[in-house]
């Protein structure tokens, strides 16, 4: 099979030619039809503290069609359309039992959606309803990042919230905030190409990131915010985010930093802001997602500003480390159309610029 390799910090991935997968007792083995570049991979490829290590095929984004069964495995078959949490867990410690895989250290996570096929554990595989498409299945996991900080941050009914960033985290974020009871909502950008999006997906005003941000800020929500939800993930907005908070309020991160970010403790201290810092999300939160998109709450599409092949990938995945236009970009290794025959290329002229 062909795969994007991550081989050295700060280079492109590589195109590689793999054995393909074999499944062992209790995995299953999926064509990938669809895998969403996410921010994280861009973050631990650039050669900073926290990075894959040298052979990863990174990809966690990720569904795809069943084309063969290992042993003991029930519940699935053959040419089923799947996503998964891309975690397993050792069943046994603190993160298992609170259900959040994605914080076990003693098991491997599920990655490898930037080739034509994959492995996965069946225990932590979702079969998508009908009504879903593969580019729909590869947004479950950034939408259930949202909704896990969203959950975690005890969201009150109206309370009021600032989303700093308008990436796709940013945007699902917003999304959960308003159907969780948020009050009114503002998302805050260095430019406004996302703007629209932001104001489609739930937010009430859109401010620019700058000098005057703070008074924007207030005038937009009739107060400083009781909750900022920082999802830009670089050095500095944490910080920025402590300062926008009312006292006693509340900073959730979840930009996913892997740089070194200073904080002034004592900022923070004499307000009486809170931080927190979630990571994960448990399989209850993907079939909850799936569920409210198989109820038609929600068009993930509208996130999706390009597709592209395997080929592609390596050209693209480095044009997204600076200035650009994307919110979400997927992957399709096997060029394939969705099962509801959506055409990826016509997706991106319904949506907003930037």
């Amino acid at each position: 099979m062909k795969a994007a390799v991550y081989r050295e910090a700060g280079k492109p991935l590589v195109l590689e030619t793999l054995p393909d997968p074999v499944p062992g007792p209790g995995d299953v083995i999926i064509k990938v039809h669809r895998c969403g570049i996410c921010g994280t991979d861009l973050h631990m490829t650039e050669g900073h503290q926290w990075q894959f290590s040298p052979g990863t095929v990174p990809g966690h984004e990720y569904s795809g069609e069943i084309v063969e069964i290992g042993a003991n495995v029930t519940g699935f078959r053959t040419g089923d359309l799947i996503t998964a949490l891309p975690s397993t867990g050792c069943g046994n410690c603190e993160a298992c039992h609170h259900g959040n895989l994605a914080l076990c250290h003693n098991a491997p996570g599920v990655m490898g959606g930037y080739a034509e096929m994959m492995r996965i554990p069946a225990s932590v595989a979702i079969k998508l309803p009908a009504t879903l498409s593969a580019a729909d299945g590869a947004l479950i996991e950034p939408l259930a990042v949202g909704l896990y900080g969203v959950r975690m941050s005890c969201v009150q009914p109206g309370d009021r919230v600032l989303v700093m960033g308008a990436g796709a985290v940013a945007l699902c974020t917003i999304y959960w905030a308003r159907r969780l009871g948020a009050g009114r909502i503002v998302a805050m950008s260095r430019s406004a190409r996302r703007q629209a999006l932001a104001l489609e997906m739930g937010a009430d005003a859109f401010v620019h990131c700058g000098e005057n941000e703070s008074d924007g800020i207030i005038a937009a929500l009739g107060g400083q915010p009781d909750i900022v939800f920082e999802c830009v993930g670089t050095p500095g907005f944490l910080m920025k985010g402590i300062q926008h908070a009312r006292t006693l309020g509340k900073v959730v991160s979840m930009g996913f930093c892997t740089s070194p970010d200073q904080v002034v403790p004592a900022v923070a201290g004499y307000k009486g802001v809170s931080l927190q810092f979630p990571v994960g999300y448990a399989l209850k939160d993907f079939h909850y997602v799936a569920d409210v998109m198989d109820a038609g709450h929600v068009d993930p599409k509208m996130l999706i500003s390009s597709v592209v092949t395997l080929d592609e990938l390596p050209t693209v995945f480095e044009q997204l480390r600076g200035p650009n236009n994307e919110t979400k970009v997927q992957v399709a290794p096997l060029a394939l159309q969705d099962r509801l025959g959506s055409r990826p290329q016509a997706w991106a002229a319904t949506i907003p610029a930037g």
